[in-house]
């Protein structure tokens, strides 16, 4: 089983271009189901906070191919999976 903290500590690749998307920051849940939806990567060189705000990638749980000792595969179209959560 694995806990939040050791999901934050594997680099997220994406296997459509082999880019380096960075570690996860945060989850998205669905609280009724108790379901991870998304996993959140914040982009590097960008300002993170605890709170979800800044530039990120948001990557749905569907598009996760595999989740390895070191690394998490996923399989994601690059313009679809960046936000700017920024207020």
């Amino acid at each position: 089983m694995e806990k939040f903290s050791d999901l934050q500590e594997k680099e997220v690749i994406n296997i459509c271009d082999g880019r380096r998307l960075g570690f996860v920051g945060d989850l998205e849940l669905d609280i009724p189901s108790g379901k991870i939806r998304t996993l959140i990567i914040p982009m590097e060189g960008c300002r993170w906070n605890p709170f979800g705000r800044g530039r990120a990638y948001y990557i749905p749980w569907r598009c996760i191919r595999r989740i390895g000792d070191d690394i998490i595969l996923v399989e994601v179209d690059a313009d679809s999976m960046e936000r700017d959560e920024t207020l």
